[in-house]
């Protein structure tokens, strides 16, 4: 029942492990079923070991959000309640990373169960601008690859990911077809006929989205599998599901990966380049590694070029200027401005505007989407 051991050879008390032996009571590998009775009942010391490892667990989330996320803020703040945090260009991708303190590193909506998001707030009469681009390291996968399904269903647009599973799985195009569920549908219209693809396939929904963005990164059937928790081969045929509606993306990895070896380099989409010493390696270990870096380089670099260049863009933007906002915070993919209030319906219409279109004339394959919102604190925002 135990399902990872440490190098030493002893139980892995890990916060992974633990959060392993606390999924679902029927799972394989859950604490409870070590203490499964024949009849299939729920032995009592099961669910008290099963409650006993969720408020460890609990603790450790306590722990971690004092730790990362609220004391430092707390320590950084100047007497005008703000926090100067560095950014810096000193990724392999060429991402901006922030430290003392982290402010990109904060936890997902999800797992805020302080709303630390709500410390972020803006000056009296103020408003922050949010913006996100959706689905961009998936955009530019679409468009350096030129693949036809993911370039169409961009085009189409909607729930991308439940788009995905459904060309990934036979029996949820079977249920869409046959009027079970619906892959998307407007409130404004009334109820929808049947119940949302995403609510009803949710588990096939999750992999496609995990699936979405490992691919992209160059995440192998063996990482694949440790977040699933299945055998590396289900693994390796669910992989093998998605380069099958998407040929174009395994034939462009597979020429990335050639380049780089015969190069040493890979390169982002405006020409940033990344060597790749190890890429020749006898080694397996640092061989694949380099091999991953090069196709990853393109799409995340790429996504770190259009988010750069479009902070160029607002920094430099005379409308914004005017309307008097200025840009406070960068995470990943998301940019936070702030200003007067009474301006702030134009100010992000022309943030939306500005983003969508960040690089000087080159034209994408697929149209960037971003999704702004204006409220006084992050959290509102999101």
């Amino acid at each position: 029942m135990v399902p990872e051991y440490t190098k030493a050879g002893w139980p892995s008390v890990s916060n992974i492990t633990l959060r392993k032996l606390v999924q679902p009571m029927r799972n394989k590998g859950s604490v409870v079923e070590g203490f499964f009775s024949q009849d299939g009942r729920y032995p009592e010391k099961g669910l008290e070991a099963r409650k006993s490892i969720e408020a460890l667990c609990d603790g450790s989330q306590i722990q971690t959000l004092l730790t990362n996320f609220i004391r430092p803020l707390q320590e950084k703040v100047d007497d005008r309640g703000r926090v100067h945090g560095s950014l810096n260009l000193n990724t392999e991708t060429g991402r901006l990373s922030s430290r003392n303190p982290n402010l990109q590193n904060q936890p997902a909506l999800e797992k805020d169960r302080y709303q630390i998001r709500k410390a972020f707030t803006c000056e009296e009469g103020n408003a922050l601008v949010v913006a996100d681009y959706g689905q961009l390291e998936l955009r530019l996968l679409a468009h350096l690859s030129g693949c036809v399904s993911m370039i169409e269903a961009f085009q189409t647009g909607g729930d991308f990911h439940s788009r995905t599973a459904l060309s990934m799985y036979p029996h949820v195009g079977a249920a869409l077809e046959a009027g079970d569920v619906v892959l998307e549908w407007n409130e404004d219209d009334g109820a929808a006929p049947a119940p949302l693809l995403k609510d009803v396939f949710g588990s096939e929904r999750r992999k496609a989205k995990t699936l979405n963005f490992s691919i992209a990164y160059g995440k192998t059937p063996h990482g694949l599998a440790k977040d699933w928790n299945v055998g590396v081969q289900e693994a390796k045929d669910t992989i093998n599901l998605w380069y099958a509606a998407r040929p174009e993306v395994l034939k462009w990895q597979k020429e990335t990966i050639e380049l780089a070896h015969e190069k040493h380099w890979s390169r982002t989409l405006m020409g940033r380049y990344r060597r790749l010493p190890g890429i020749d390696s006898r080694s397996q270990g640092p061989r694949k590694h380099a091999e991953r870096a090069a196709i990853n380089t393109p799409v995340q670099g790429g996504a770190a070029d259009i988010v750069i260049m479009a902070m160029l863009q607002l920094e430099k933007d005379q409308v914004l200027k005017d309307l008097q906002f200025e840009l406070v915070l960068q995470i990943h993919d998301e940019v936070i401005l702030e200003g007067p209030k009474q301006h702030v319906e134009k100010a992000m219409q022309r943030v939306k505007e500005v983003m969508e279109h960040p690089l000087d004339g080159y034209k994408l394959l697929v149209d960037l989407n971003v999704d702004a919102k204006w409220a006084g604190t992050w959290y509102e925002a999101k």
